[in-house]
Parts: structure tokens; C-alpha cells; sequence
């Protein structure tokens, strides 16, 4: 069995979801006041003064703080299923098709947040490997519950849940250089 691993965000989609589920999250009014209070985190970032993954962490708690993880998680089902193919790339898609069609084992690693891709996934049979966010309480902390699935913290989780050597071919699909470490454990990388 061979096994294909993308990338999601701007390999399999025209956009980032995370940008649209900001945006599908809030009021326009809300998002952009939101944006106002991220950019001294985002400057940071771009400059290398900060993790992308606290930068991100920073994002979320100013987003959803004080939403309820029932809330949230409503939000984000509602956002898979309504507004999250709008954005898929046909071509790219039926890439992940054919090599399921092929019997190989397809599996999206992503940076992207588990509640708007995992219904995604379901739909599409696909498996999921992906950043989670923390809640306790039923109320989002504002953290991560499990690392930020970027760079080389996705060839960690693709190790933790599959036996590489297990697959005849490995192939790799991504776009950025989130994706460098996952492109390099593949047998025929492909980056968009």
C-alpha cells in the first residue's frame, strides 16, 4: 500500500481556512477590530520575534476566548459543511481521489484547526492529523491542546500514528514551507 499525505491549506484549497473561518465566525465589524488587536502579534511574527505557534494561540484567544466549546464547535460543523468546498480546488481534489482510488492510505496533515476540518474529512473519508485547540470547562483556554501541526511537528504526528515503513511509496503534496519536513520523508514530494 502506498500512502499520500497533504497538506491542506493552499495545497487542496484556493484560501486559508483559517482566514475564512475567521471571517465566518464574526460579525465584519467584530473581525476587523479582532485583526486591529492581533497585528502587534502578526508584526512580531513576520519579524521572527515571535513563534508562529503563540502567534496563532494569540489569534484564537483574541477570536474566541469567551465562546463556549459547544459554541465553537457548532460554529465550526456549520462552516465545514456550508462554506468549506467553496474554497477546495477541483483539480487538487481529485488528485486525493484517484490515489484513493488506488487503495492508498490519504491523509491531510495540517495546521489548520480539527473542528472545521474533521467534518471535512468524514465526508471526503479521509484521515485527519491536525492542530487541537484546548477546552476545559467547556470554555476555549486560549492554548493549544496539542502542538502546532507545522513544520516538522507534522512529520512528528505522521510518525506517531503510521509506520512509514509500512508504506511502499510515500507521496507528499504541500505548498509552503510549513510543508518542508513532511515533503522530505516522501518518496515523490509535489509542491504547488
Amino acid at each position: 500500500m502506498n500512502l499520500a499525505l497533504f497538506d491542506f491549506d493552499g495545497t487542496l484549497t484556493s484560501k486559508d481556512s483559517l482566514g475564512e473561518f475567521l471571517k465566518y465566525s464574526v460579525s465584519r465589524d467584530k473581525y476587523f477590530l479582532n485583526m486591529i488587536k492581533f497585528s502587534p502579534y502578526f508584526i512580531m511574527w513576520q519579524l521572527k520575534l515571535m513563534r508562529n505557534d503563540i502567534a496563532k494561540q494569540k489569534l484564537f484567544s483574541i477570536f474566541f476566548q469567551d465562546v463556549g466549546e459547544n459554541e465553537f464547535k457548532r460554529i465550526a460543523t456549520e462552516y465545514s459543511n456550508k462554506k468549506l468546498d467553496s474554497i477546495v480546488l477541483e483539480k487538487r481534489l481529485d488528485i486525493l481521489k484517484q490515489h484513493q482510488q488506488n487503495g492508498d492510505k490519504v491523509v491531510i496533515v495540517s495546521a489548520s484547526i480539527k473542528c472545521w476540518l474533521e467534518p471535512w474529512c468524514k465526508r471526503n473519508n479521509v484521515v485527519l492529523l491536525s492542530t487541537e485547540l484546548e477546552f476545559k470547562n467547556s470554555k476555549f483556554t486560549g492554548r493549544f491542546k496539542t502542538p502546532n501541526c507545522h513544520g516538522q511537528e507534522k512529520v512528528n504526528r505522521i510518525k506517531q500514528h503510521l509506520n512509514i515503513k509500512d508504506y511502499k511509496i510515500i507521496y507528499a503534496y504541500g505548498d509552503s514551507s510549513g510543508d518542508t519536513q513532511m515533503m522530505a520523508i516522501a518518496d515523490k514530494p509535489t509542491k504547488y
